[in-house]
């Protein structure tokens, strides 16, 4: 069973994001931000369904009655995007900002940062229950915070590199206009 056939068991599918077709029957996925209904971002060039899971982790409830969070240890993003493709196995952290000034940057690594223990955490649980010693190994972190997307769009022209692989590293991408999962992944496509 595959990564993402895990994920899909493991999740429910109210904390997931399905794919949609755009209008050259092309797979893509509209990320909304959940406090604010109109700010969102499509991704287009998104993988088949059987290779890619788009998961809400903010709906993972914060562990703030365990930890105290003065490190910010009670935070997530808002997206994780699992991909296993061809050419890559990839984890896609996403926080979304209607504008630039809405956290500070130390915030955003925090939510970023939170995400990624819950990835650690849902490795841990196919290890452990549905017995995969291998399930989520082998795959690169990818970071990106995206803002002003209530603003009007203007083409997306930022440099995309694969040194986007820690929180402290995020991609930012700001006002975007089309945005493609192969260059947020650091693809070269």
């Amino acid at each position: 069973m595959s990564d993402i056939a895990i994920l899909k068991q493991m999740i429910k599918e109210t904390a997931t994001v399905p794919l949609e077709f755009d209008d050259n029957n092309k797979k893509k996925v509209i990320l909304r931000e959940p406090d604010l209904p109109n700010c969102y971002v499509t991704i287009n060039g998104m993988p088949d369904d059987h290779q890619v899971i788009i998961i809400k982790a903010d709906q993972f409830k914060s562990p703030n009655t365990i930890f105290t969070g003065s490190k910010g240890e009670c935070k997530r993003a808002d997206f994780v995007i699992v991909a296993d493709i061809d050419t890559k196995k990839v984890i896609l952290f996403i926080e979304m900002k209607a504008k630039t000034k809405t956290s500070t940057e130390w915030e955003i690594i925090q939510q970023l940062k939170g995400a990624q223990c819950f990835v650690a955490y849902c490795q841990k649980i196919g290890q452990e229950f549905w017995r995969y010693p291998n399930f989520l190994e082998s795959y690169v972190y990818r970071f990106v915070t995206i803002r002003n997307i209530n603003i009007h769009k203007k083409p997306t022209r930022e440099k995309i590199t694969d040194d986007h692989d820690s929180p402290e590293q995020m991609l930012k991408v700001s006002s975007p206009h089309y945005l493609q999962f192969n260059r947020l992944i650091g693809g070269r496509k």
